[in-house]
């Protein structure tokens, strides 16, 4: 299945990220009405143009999660 980054979907995703960057891939697929998959593929078009960038933490369980944050570049185009 191919997906494109379109720029609806881009900002709609900044949006959300702004808001809450620690929604996992899973929180944010759900918020947004789509699959997984596109939202897996919508985070990593938007890491390598620079919007957004990756870091790890742990919850509060002790695992390891991701937060998606924005870049000083992701927050103008939002």
């Amino acid at each position: 299945m191919h997906f494109m980054l379109n720029q609806d979907n881009q900002f709609s995703i900044l949006q959300v990220l702004e808001q809450s960057p620690n929604y996992s891939q899973r929180d944010l697929a759900g918020k947004l009405g789509m699959s997984l998959g596109k939202a897996n593929y919508c985070l990593k078009g938007l890491i390598d143009k620079g919007l957004v960038k990756v870091e790890n933490f742990k919850n509060s369980r002790n695992k390891i999660q991701y937060a998606y944050l924005l870049t000083p570049q992701g927050m103008s185009e939002k």
